[in-house]
């Protein structure tokens, strides 16, 4: 079956009667669990949610369990939904009980309960294994990440999915969003979805009564020292400055900061240092303000860093922003290391081939 990106699934879920099986196949935390809400909140009443949503996960039951209340008619309910999570644990099983998995699934998939939906969830699938294979060609494969996620030419296209669902989420808490904010904010966290909803959610209870979230807001409440600390460690990055940037970046972690946050700064900061360049010479600091869809203060610092750092340094730069996204969301523990290596290749290349990382 072809897969289905998330927001075409939600798009359908009203209209039509969800598959018997599917698979959410991706990483993004805040797709998956708006697909679980949203298919619950179409399929069940609400009285009969307690009784008719079952949980299993691969870490800790095998299938048989999960098939068998497949089977059975649930209580006090007409229908019911069975989301088993983290199928991908299976690849590490043996080639003999992954293939008894796949037959297993395969005989209730050939006959599945008229009673039940059963919502299989991974967050990847190697697609050489016979597993693998079986589930996309057998399923409904929805797709629980943004378009274009992983792809650097899909990186505009995921921001506008990303946009949409903002306004989404701030509806949701009962307040509206300027669209020129909701751009910053998704533009500012890189797409991430999990995290825009976070400061949706404090930006909602920050407006109060005015019930509409502005640039201005997200500028006060979401930016903040963080985005003045990107600013400075692009300073000290353009100057050559690594140890004084490791650092910063030491102290931003230790305040809280993720890694994967922090890149996302960085890389959305290049990209504003990239439009900055493009723009004609002579724009006020309001002008440029108003171009870069950010605050007078933070256009300056733009300004200022986007005359220092040549344009072939930025695109470089977001090249190893984007691999060093890539390690990180692929599991690699040692988040100090992919970071300090990072600053190591967003330094200008005469100064980084000086200074080799020890």
């Amino acid at each position: 079956m072809p897969a289905l990106a998330a927001t075409e699934f939600l798009q359908r879920l009203p209209r039509s009667q969800p598959a018997p099986h599917l698979l959410l196949l991706g990483r993004d935390a805040y797709l998956r669990e708006l697909c679980r809400t949203r298919l619950v909140e179409a399929c069940l009443p609400e009285a009969a949610r307690p009784w008719a949503v079952h949980r299993f996960s691969l870490r800790e039951t095998e299938i048989a369990p999960v098939l068998q209340q497949a089977q059975s008619r649930p209580m006090l309910a007409a229908r019911q939904i069975i989301f088993v999570s983290d199928l991908e644990r299976a690849e590490a099983w043996s080639e003999e009980a992954r293939e008894a998995l796949r037959r297993d699934l395969e005989a209730y998939f050939r006959d599945p309960a008229s009673f039940t939906v059963l919502v299989l969830e991974a967050e990847a699938l190697d697609q050489r294994t016979r597993l693998a294979k079986f589930l996309t060609g057998a399923t409904l494969v929805v797709e629980v990440e943004l378009p274009g996620e992983g792809r650097r030419e899909g990186e505009q296209q995921k921001l506008e999915t990303a946009v949409a669902l903002t306004v989404e989420m701030a509806r949701g808490r009962g307040v509206s969003i300027e669209p020129a904010a909701a751009a910053r904010l998704a533009d500012l966290l890189d797409g991430n979805l999990a995290r825009i909803r976070t400061e949706v959610e404090k930006l909602a209870c920050f407006v109060g009564g005015r019930k509409t979230i502005t640039v201005a807001d997200v500028d006060a409440l979401v930016v903040g020292a963080k985005t003045y600390a990107v600013w400075t460690l692009a300073d000290l990055l353009a100057q050559g400055r690594r140890p004084e940037a490791l650092a910063l970046v030491d102290r931003l972690l230790e305040q809280g900061e993720s890694g994967p946050g922090l890149i996302g700064a960085l890389a959305w900061m290049y990209r504003k240092l990239i439009e900055a360049q493009q723009l004609p010479a002579g724009l006020n600091r309001w002008q440029l303000a108003a171009k870069l869809r950010m605050s007078a203060e933070v256009a300056e610092l733009a300004r200022q860093s986007a005359r220092r750092i040549p344009r072939r340094q930025l695109l470089e730069g977001l090249r190893a922003l984007y691999e060093a996204d890539n390690r990180l969301k692929s599991g690699v523990r040692d988040t100090r290391a992919v970071l300090e290596f990072l600053l190591v290749e967003l330094l200008p290349k005469k100064v980084a081939s000086a200074r080799p990382m020890r």
